[in-house]
């Protein structure tokens, strides 16, 4: 549970949290995320038992490296589709019609639009967003595929690594996998615990407040860019990922 709390594991999980508006949803994305974490820690850590695997310090690095870039696309993703956005109205001609920017979800575009009975400029099933919420909604897991890839990242990871660490300490080998699958349920409960307290003030504050919730949207993605902008830096150079002789140390 310690382990959820990282801080790139939080900002990436808040990130993804910020679309929501039920602390139900927030807790499943949080379970989704440490299902996907545990299903990489068991398969590193089943390689490390039964094969003695070493994991180089390029590789080591690498998928440190990783989560940065994923931490800078989410917050991109954050940012570039917020919802909320202010309307923008502009005339056109004298032909009852306007520009207007507005939303369908989280989907927000630019068209011609009239009240009345001028035609509102397409139907409103015909945006991207809802010819993906109708191919792929039904599905279930549409909504928990990015935290359960963000999870698998996560646990590809150096932090993932420290504890691997622990593994070979344990003489038997189902002891060792008790040990990974109990690492792994404390990830899934921490993370359901953690995401379920960030959505409240999005959940609270997106329905009674919602340019609150859209700032909070904001902040985290911006958040998350900053600090995958940082954990980029700090492995591809601090750490000399790029250089002849990289140095890893898990942490």
């Amino acid at each position: 549970m310690r382990h959820a709390t990282d801080a790139d594991h939080v900002i990436a999980v808040s990130t993804i949290v910020s679309r929501e508006r039920s602390v139900k949803g927030a807790g499943l994305i949080g379970a989704m995320w440490g299902v996907g974490h545990t299903l990489t820690i068991a398969a590193v850590g089943g390689a490390i038992l039964l094969f003695s695997i070493v994991i180089p310090p390029r590789i080591g690095l690498s998928m440190e490296f990783a989560v940065g870039v994923m931490l800078v696309l989410l917050g991109i993703a954050s940012l570039v589709n917020r919802p909320g956005r202010a309307a923008a109205y502009r005339p056109v001609a004298a032909s009852g019609k306007h520009w207007h920017v507005h939303r369908h979800g989280d989907f927000a575009h630019a068209h011609v639009h009239g009240h009345g009975g001028v035609a509102h400029g397409h139907a409103p099933d015909a945006t991207v967003q809802s010819w993906m919420d109708r191919r792929f909604g039904r599905l279930g897991l549409y909504r928990l595929v990015r935290p359960l890839v963000v999870g698998i990242v996560h646990g590809l990871a150096g932090s993932a690594a420290v504890a691997l660490l622990f593994v070979p300490a344990v003489h038997d080998t189902a002891s060792a996998f008790g040990y990974l699958l109990l690492f792994g349920a404390g990830t899934i409960a921490g993370m359901m615990i953690i995401t379920a307290a960030i959505a409240i003030p999005f959940a609270w504050g997106g329905h009674r407040f919602p340019q609150v919730g859209v700032a909070l949207r904001m902040a985290c993605g911006m958040l998350s860019l900053a600090f995958g902008l940082f954990v980029m830096y700090s492995v591809g150079i601090g750490d000399g990922l790029f250089s002849a002789h990289p140095a890893w140390t898990p942490s």
